[in-house]
């Protein structure tokens, strides 16, 4: 029962608005005079009243009286008739296409039947504009009057002026209405004439029904509207023009159809939708569909519910993308963590090793390079007779402990795998003359040959070792190089061919240059050669040539 009350409501409010969207009353008076019987008929004015007269009633006029070819008497009492339905109308409309003179600045409506043979009887065969808007008077709230009527006075040619100084116009004269809210359009501006036009209607009814009846138009934008078609049709040669003026609210010819009131027969739903959205819970709009299962707002809120669960899905699906990204970059960190750990263990372990087995190798190459010496040395003890050797038949001494006196430390015993200084400065000589940077023997002695080769080396590996004394940090800088560190020395006249020098053979032609290159020979002088020949006498034996050079003398 409820919504069938509320529908009812619905329907009675939109009958209201419908009714007040039209409740003004509007009445139109459409005349047109096309068939004259004195002078040339017309061919528009018909066919455009058929078209206004259309206009009128599809845009639910109340009143539209639609008359043709009117004489005289007959134009007066159509338009006593509806000065009476005009009366309580709200709107007011005539509309006149035919023949229209200006006589005296008098406008004048021509019925059919005048005949106008004097400018004095357009008093009484014509209809004057000032009959015309005593009609509409009556009409509350706006009265129009549209004239196609300014043509060419067909009369004029004929007609016979009882005073000199009463004038005939061109077409009408303008007019300002006496009484407000009243507007007076002619086809053209007072003093000119209109264009019947080529088509089925004149230009000035085209552009009105084009936008004379169109809802919610203001009327003075409407004639403006008009007023631009009809000139951009005649090529600016006619121009529509509208006497009078409007208040300051907008007046429409045919209103704007009324918008439908916005009322709902599930004003209890609605009130409920919005509760259980301004909570905007899940539980909120389970609620509400199990209150309303079906109907408009009930889908509202399924898709609301829809909607908040794919919100809270998006949040928990973000968290947990987020956590595992957390957590693969925590577990990411601690792996780099244990290999760049692990790695330093690594380096640190092997350099211990390296170092471990650096020492090895030294002691052993210690001890290697002390076995020749003992064995000499037991040679030769061999070879001395034992009543020569001094003490031979004496007892040994006695071992005796030997205490450390009381706050002196005791002496530092010498590593087992540490090789003694001379063997270090043999094995550092060895490795020097391995790299080129020693010539000459290997004695053990870290003399000034010794140090000029560590020099020597320091200078092409670019290290800084001590070149005094020799050193196991420099052994292992030493023992560290694969390949030759320093430039093999040759005398002049030899080059270096890998660990070797090679003599240099120049051509016949060519001499031995002192930079240890070959070049050609140069020319020799008379003055060299008389030197030669009185110097050398083995030239002269047939054992060569001689020629001096560079202050020497030099033969073949």
């Amino acid at each position: 029962m409820r919504r069938l009350a509320a529908l009812a409501a619905v329907a009675l409010a939109g009958c209201l608005a419908s009714q007040s969207a039209f409740a003004e009353k509007r009445i139109a008076f459409v005349v047109g005079n096309s068939n004259y019987q004195n002078v040339v008929a017309l061919t528009n004015p018909a066919n455009d009243a058929v078209a206004i007269t259309e206009m009128f009633r599809k845009a639910a006029f109340d009143v539209v009286e639609s008359r043709r070819d009117l004489k005289n008497a007959e134009m007066r009492r159509a338009l006593r008739d509806f000065t009476e339905k005009a009366r309580d109308a709200d709107i007011a409309v005539i509309y006149y296409a035919g023949h229209g003179i200006e006589v005296d600045g008098t406008n004048y409506l021509v019925p059919v039947d005048a005949a106008l043979e004097r400018d004095t009887d357009a008093y009484d065969e014509a209809i004057s504009l000032d009959r015309i808007l005593q009609a509409i008077e009556p009409a509350k709230q706006l009265r129009l009057v549209i004239l196609d009527a300014c043509r060419d006075n067909p009369f004029a040619k004929n007609m016979k002026r009882t005073v000199s100084s009463r004038s005939l116009g061109r077409g009408l004269a303008g007019v300002e209405p006496a009484r407000p809210n009243t507007l007076i359009a002619f086809a053209a501006k007072g003093g000119s004439t209109a264009s019947d036009g080529d088509t089925r209607n004149s230009p000035f009814t085209t552009a009105l029904l084009k936008y004379l009846a169109r809802p919610g138009l203001e009327l003075g934008k409407a004639f403006r509207l008009v007023r631009d078609d009809v000139m951009n049709a005649t090529g600016n040669k006619q121009e529509p023009f509208v006497y009078g003026s409007l208040g300051g609210n907008d007046v429409a010819l045919v209103p704007a159809p009324a918008s439908p009131p916005v009322a709902s027969a599930n004003v209890d739903i609605r009130r409920d939708y919005e509760l259980a959205e301004r909570v905007g819970t899940k539980e909120a709009w389970d609620s509400f569909v199990a209150a309303n299962p079906s109907g408009f707002y009930s889908d509202l809120a399924r898709a609301q519910r829809n909607k908040l669960a794919a919100e809270t899905a998006r949040i928990a699906a973000t968290e947990r993308a987020r956590g595992a990204a957390e957590e693969q970059a925590r577990l990411t960190a601690e792996k780099k963590k244990q290999i760049e750990e692990a790695r330093a263990a690594a380096a640190q372990a092997k350099a211990a090793e390296d170092e471990r087995l650096a020492a090895e190798k030294v002691r052993r190459e210690a001890e290697k390079a002390k076995k020749p010496e003992e064995a000499k040395v037991a040679s030769a003890e061999q070879a001395v007779p034992k009543e020569d050797r001094p003490n031979a038949d004496k007892p040994a001494d006695p071992a005796v402990a030997a205490l450390t006196p009381p706050g002196q430390a005791a002496p530092e015993a010498p590593k087992a795998d540490q090789p003694a200084l001379q063997d270090i400065a043999r094995l550092l000589q060895s490795e020097l003359k391995r790299v080129g940077c020693k010539t000459g023997e290997i004695d053990g002695e870290w003399n000034a040959a010794a140090r000029r080769a560590l020099s020597s080396f320091n200078d092409r590996a670019g290290t800084r070792f001590d070149v005094k004394l020799a050193s196991l940090d420099a052994l292992d800088a030493v023992r560290a190089r694969t390949g030759r560190v320093c430039p093999l020395d040759c005398d002049r006249g030899f080059r270096a061919e890998g660990d070797r020098c090679v003599k240099i053979t120049c051509d016949s032609d060519q001499v031995l240059g002192p930079n240890g290159t070959c070049r050609p020979r140069p020319e020799r002088a008379p003055r060299v050669e008389a030197h030669r020949e009185r110097s050398s006498p083995a030239a002269s034996s047939g054992r060569g040539k001689c020629f001096a050079f560079n202050g020497k003398q030099v033969c073949e």
